[in-house]
């Protein structure tokens, strides 16, 4: 006789990931009924729908049965999310579910995690719940017939203006789920309200402030010695670069691209629209680089979508139409990781990999996306029964099929450009480059590129890995194009020929040095464009590749950018002395000290601790070991050992001692420089740290009358304590003492801030068209490309029309301010 509960099919109980107090994943899980019945902190959705046309939200009246609030007016849709699941695809979830609304992750904006801590029924049900709330912004109110609602959730719906809905929370009204007002939770009615009752003409005055940071000047560069070929061959590569610039908008956040789109085809509305569009071109996203990544713009400002099937159709309406979405506080995952990934997910996923897929998850040339993402939004299935916490949701995705059509595009262009160039290292770089961005291996491409020898200077592909501010592994893509200096680069061969001797006597224990470092090329050239991950500040110089593999086995490669670094010199750095160094110093802060340096941090990215021996054994890498800390320090490392070695060289007599003194000065000088990109920039931060461990040694002194100066017989010291205590850290790879060094003096001391107050003033010298700053482009410029404004249609002209002109300069527009 069959047994009778074989004829029985029995419901699973839902089960959750089981919180620390904290928030954090403790790894396992629970049945939902004893998650409440023994308080356990766990993670739930809140999901807001917002009409922004009549200024109200949308709310859900409880079903009758529910186990709590049964009966009362809610959120627009809520849940928990279940073991093993991820929060945003738990929100989209919940809308299709309850509301029978379908929508893509870009109408999903993530305003703030609420805990709610509460007691209710006679003590049977304990909620402990982080509740991550989202917002969704429609145009319109959606016809409430437009909805499906789910019987065993939701009785009814209505919409209900923001202020009546506070009231009625306020007066605590029976009918409506409790929601402290005055609390957390206010948050919800404050961060919409401050969106739509901002007055435009303060908001008009605060982007004009932040645009008036920026000098923009005229840069040019000679064309002399590119032949006819070559010239050909520019074209397409400026063509190829602009496509770096379609892959980094997308690399920032996903919704960047709509957003850019759309504030480009608004620009001309009003003089508001014309200043966001500006600014946004200056940061290449809604997140302002010189103000710690703070949004200068909200959702409210972003690109409206319709989608005609995302509810049940109603007849005389179009379809839902709505705001594509973005946080106010910058994603550090960027787009690089599933938005709602935290650490501890990634880290329990990668430890569960094997060796060489756990290399692959860091590296640098991949996403890590979410098999549950890759579900049709339309066909979402609720994940219910036995389920324990796992990270088997991510994979990964090599950019080469991330952003194929983008890459093979540009792959294209790098070949018909490599058939058209004389300089056979040019043709090899731009062949093998072409390579990479199909076969994701970039190890030939880097070589060829650290060899190349050409008038026509290229670099172009992933690079820099800033943008990953969760772990600093991913690479963003970049382009600089421009013209070699033949005699600049020569005169800098020394610097190259000495970095094994500068290894050998570095301010550390010898256990820790290298006896094999290869001498740096260097290369000085005058930039003619650049795209893609160069936004905000504009950089002096950088030093490739970063791929730890070829730093070993070959060293690296400095390109110097010598007509920005002139342009910066002349309009921020002398400026800034002018008003923060003390006046018996201030003639010591020239360009050739300010130059010098720059190749000496540049040099010093080369040396040092790499790949490292951890005090287990273990092989490993500085990067990999100290994650999000490893930018700060290494740009502090270079700056600062930097100035080392300027120092060490000096003694040699391979450098005039003239140099000193201006040197130092002119380093001080440039610490207010560059802070002012911000504290959450690497640069930045480092160069904080800096300046605060030597200010703090007496190396730098505050005078009565608010300026600055260096003492001469304290700095030296100074700078090799701090090189030694910073080349420890990364020869051990120890995190926490990087992020106690970091904690402490990486932040905005008096000393700093008070600087930063007087710099407030500085009026910095404007050589560009004053047009480009009001959004008023000149008509023979058709077209506003990237953050370097590159004048195609001059350029061209340069080109083409003067081709009988034996010397031929491109000029370009570009907003110019603190070096990376």
């Amino acid at each position: 006789m069959a047994a009778e509960f074989d004829q029985t099919t029995v419901k699973e109980e839902e089960y959750f990931d089981v919180l620390t107090k904290t928030g954090e994943k403790t790894g396992y899980s629970k049945p939902r009924g004893d998650v409440h019945r023994d308080g356990d902190y766990h993670r739930a959705v809140h999901v807001w729908i917002f009409a922004e046309s009549t200024q109200e939200l949308l709310l859900q009246r409880r079903a009758d049965c529910k186990d709590s609030w049964a009966g009362q007016w809610d959120i627009s849709s809520a849940g928990h999310i279940s073991a093993g699941d991820s929060s945003l695809i738990s929100a989209m979830r919940e809308l299709q579910e309850e509301l029978g609304v379908t929508l893509p992750k870009d109408a999903f904006e993530l305003i703030f995690v609420f805990l709610q801590e509460c007691t209710i029924n006679d003590g049977k049900f304990i909620n402990n719940e982080y509740n991550d709330v989202y917002l969704v912004t429609t145009i319109d109110p959606i016809p409430l017939e437009a909805f499906t609602l789910q019987e065993s959730e939701v009785s009814a719906v209505k919409y209900l203006s923001l202020e009546e809905y506070r009231r009625v929370l306020a007066q605590e009204h029976p009918e409506y789920v409790p929601y402290d007002v005055n609390g957390e939770y206010g948050q919800l009615f404050t961060i919409i309200e401050k969106r739509y009752k901002e007055n435009a003409e303060a908001r008009s005055l605060a982007l004009e402030k932040q645009l008036n940071r920026y000098a923009s000047t005229s840069l040019s560069a000679e064309l002399t010695g590119l032949t006819a070929t070559d010239k050909e061959a520019l074209k397409l590569l400026v063509k190829a670069a602009t496509i770096m610039d379609k892959i980094f908008y997308v690399q920032v956040w996903y919704s960047n691209p709509s957003l850019r789109d759309w504030l480009k085809e608004n620009a001309d509305k009003s003089q508001l629209d014309k200043l966001k569009w500006l600014y946004y071109v200056i940061n290449k996203s809604p997140w302002s680089s010189l103000d710690e990544n703070e949004a200068f713009l909200t959702t409210a400002d972003s690109a409206i979508k319709l989608l005609p099937k995302a509810t049940k159709p109603i007849p005389g309406w179009k379809g839902f139409e709505y705001r594509t979405a973005f946080p106010a506080v910058k994603p550090p995952g960027a787009n690089f990781y599933p938005p709602d990934m935290d650490k501890m997910e990634f880290n329990l996923w990668k430890d569960s990999l094997q060796q060489d897929k756990q290399e692959e998850a860091m590296g640098f040339f991949n996403v890590i996306r979410r098999h549950s993402e890759s579900l049709s939004e339309d066909s979402i299935s609720h994940k219910m029964g036995n389920v324990t916490s796992s990270p088997q949701d991510l994979y990964v995705v090599p950019y080469s099929q991330e952003y194929n059509s983008l890459l093979a595009e540009a792959a294209t262009l790098l070949r018909k450009a490599g058939d058209m160039t004389s300089s056979s290292s040019l043709k090899r770089l731009l062949y093998s480059k072409a390579d990479a961005f199909l076969s994701n291996d970039y190890y030939d491409s880097d070589i060829a590129w650290m060899e190349l020898d050409s008038k026509l200077d290229v670099t172009i592909g992933p690079y820099e890995t800033y943008e990953d501010a969760l772990f600093g592994y991913k690479a963003t893509f970049e382009a600089f194009i421009g013209v070699r200096d033949d005699e600049a680069t020569a005169q800098l061969k020394l610097f190259g020929d000495q970095l094994q001797v500068l290894e050998k006597n570095l301010p550390l224990d010898d256990i820790y040095k290298s006896e094999n470092v290869t001498a740096a090329p260097i290369r000085v050239i005058q930039l003619l464009y650049n795209a893609g991950d160069v936004k905000g500040p504009q950089t002096v110089a950088f030093n490739l590749p970063n791929d730890e593999r070829i730093v070993k086995d070959r060293g690296t490669s400095m390109v110097m950018l010598k007509n920005v670094s002139e342009a910066k010199f002349k309009l921020i750095l002398k400026p800034i002395a002018n008003v923060c160094i003390m006046e018996e110093q201030r003639e010591l802060v020239d360009f050739d000290s300010f130059f010098t340096h720059t190749i000496c941090h540049e040099c010093c990215h080369g040396i040092g601790p790499h790949t490292i021996t951890l005090p287990n054994g273990q092989k490993s890498t500085v990067r990999l070991e100290l994650q999000e800390l490893h930018s700060s320090l290494e740009e502090a490392k270079a700056d600062i050992v930097g100035l080392w070695a300027l120092r060490f060289l000096m003694d040699k007599d391979l450098l005039p001692k003239s140099l000193a003194k201006s040197m130092y000065v002119s380093f001080l000088a440039g610490c207010f420089r560059s802070v002012r990109f911000g504290l959450e920039e690497a640069h930045g931060k480092g160069q904080a740290l800096q300046f605060n461990y030597l200010f703090e040694k007496g190396a730098f002194i505050l005078h009565p009358n608010e300026t600055f100066g260096v003492d001469f017989e304290k700095v030296e010291d100074s700078v090799a304590s701090l090189s030694r205590e910073i080349l420890t850290i990364q020869a051990r790879g120890d995190k926490e003492a990087a992020k106690t060094l970091l904690q402490k003096y990486g932040v905005m001391t008096p000393p700093l801030k008070r600087a930063l107050e007087k710099l407030e003033t500085v009026q910095l010298e404007d050589t560009g068209s004053p047009g480009y700053l009001l959004g008023k482009e000149p008509k023979e410029i058709p077209v506003l490309l990237n953050h370097l404004i590159f004048l195609r249609s001059l350029i061209k002209y340069s080109i083409y029309q003067h081709k009988e002109q034996r010397r031929h300069r491109v000029p370009c527009q570009m907003p110019l301010f603190p070096s990376k």
